[in-house]
């Protein structure tokens, strides 16, 4: 019987398990998917960006209403001790202009290995294709290449994550079980999420360009990120902030000249000759590239305004766009265990000796390391605590 079980084998569960065997206990991972940390490795194929070199205060403001309960959590393990974490393991960081920490390799393999590695030595086991199904009494059930297996644990964390990118291994399918259990859920949300458009033929030769040097604006939410133009809307870190705010249906606006005063722009435009097209002057005057002449033409002639409304349009276009795009494309989701349902060591309390990490948890925060941070943190915290759990039932 092993002593501890982890399902989920991304870096909250990983995290998790490392607790675990430090504190002498014998722990068995099981993973649906073949491989381990499918999505860790496939956020690294862009750059691993593994935390964000900033004070405690500010990297918890980034968790907006969970910030209050996941503080003493992420304070456990800030972004400090995140790159302490990696460099430990043979990685060499370093950090961006915007606070952004890198490996020096930009990849999630080498990180990867190393960790597996280092577990491995410690007695950690891992079952991959192992698909957790649920409980039959106290016992743990899975579906595996040998058939269904049972097993007893004297503590389980559940590290599942949430209900994007399924085919890396986060379908949600686990609510529904946890739901028949009694544990208080909040229905899943996308989160970090690009935005559908039905773009007119003329934006055809743009797909791919990125939107740079502006500003989005949705309900009290800004972000001066960047963004670019995909065949089906629009995409990147300079949206994916504002995503709570679009979920609600708060129109989306960006400033194609955030470093422009409006009476500077429409005095510019004051003096524009009578035989300048618009989009030469918008070229030849305010330097505004391609993409944005274009993304300009898209939303604002759609309106049928006259050039002097279009003029201060420059400042705060309406993106006219069919809502988020499908949540199993969005990077991660809202929503999953509520913080009602858990007790301070992130155990449920509906089902003692059972804990819960990661993107399970009903918490949201932004691209920018901020993703890796909580689940990192979380899975700490619940490793550190089912250990506690398990002294405790000795």
């Amino acid at each position: 019987m092993a002593q501890a079980v982890v399902i989920g084998a991304g870096p909250a569960g990983l995290m998790a398990a490392e607790q675990l065997v430090a504190a002498g206990h014998s722990v068995l991972v099981a993973e649906a998917k073949p491989s381990v940390a499918r999505k860790f490795l496939m956020a690294g194929k862009s750059g691993l960006n593994l935390t964000k070199d900033e004070q405690l205060d500010d990297l918890i403001r980034a968790y907006g209403v969970a910030a209050d309960w996941l503080r003493p959590i992420i304070s456990a393990f800030d972004a400090e001790a995140v790159q302490r974490w990696a460099r430990d393991l043979g990685q060499t960081l370093f950090v961006g202009s915007t606070g952004r920490v890198f490996p020096e390799s930009m990849k999630a393999s080498p990180l990867l290995r190393a960790w597996l590695a280092r577990l491995g030595e410690s007695g950690f086991e891992v079952r991959t294709r192992w698909r957790w199904t649920g409980w039959d009494g106290a016992a743990l059930v899975f579906d595996t290449p040998d058939g269904w297996r049972s097993i007893s644990a004297d503590a389980t964390v559940l590290a599942l994550g949430g209900a994007s990118w399924a085919r890396l291994g986060s379908d949600g399918h686990w609510a529904q079980i946890l739901g028949s259990k009694g544990v208080a859920l909040a229905p899943f949300e996308p989160a970090n999420s690009a935005i559908s458009v039905d773009w007119s033929s003329h934006m055809q030769p743009h797909f791919g360009a990125a939107l740079k040097s502006v500003r989005w604006i949705a309900g009290d939410l800004e972000s001066r990120g960047e963004a670019a133009i995909s065949e089906t809307g629009l995409e990147g870190g300079g949206l994916y902030s504002l995503t709570p705010a679009l979920r609600t249906g708060k129109p989306l606006f960006v400033d194609l000249m955030p470093d422009l005063d409006r009476q500077v722009l429409l005095a510019r435009f004051s003096a524009k000759r009578s035989k300048t097209t618009l989009s030469q002057w918008m070229r030849k005057s305010l330097n505004l590239s391609a993409q944005k002449i274009a993304l300009f033409h898209e939303m604002a002639k759609r309106g049928g305004h006259s050039q002097s409304v279009q003029m201060s349009m420059l400042k705060k276009l309406p993106i006219r766009h069919a809502g988020l795009r499908p949540m199993d494309e969005a990077i991660s989701t809202a929503g999953g265990v509520k913080r009602t349902a858990l007790d301070d060591g992130l155990m449920l309390t509906a089902l003692p000796g059972v804990f819960c990490t990661g993107e399970m948890l009903d918490w949201e925060a932004p691209t920018g390391g901020y993703l890796l941070t909580a689940c990192f943190a979380t899975g700490r915290w619940a490793g550190q605590a089912a250990a506690d759990w398990l002294e405790t039932a000795k």
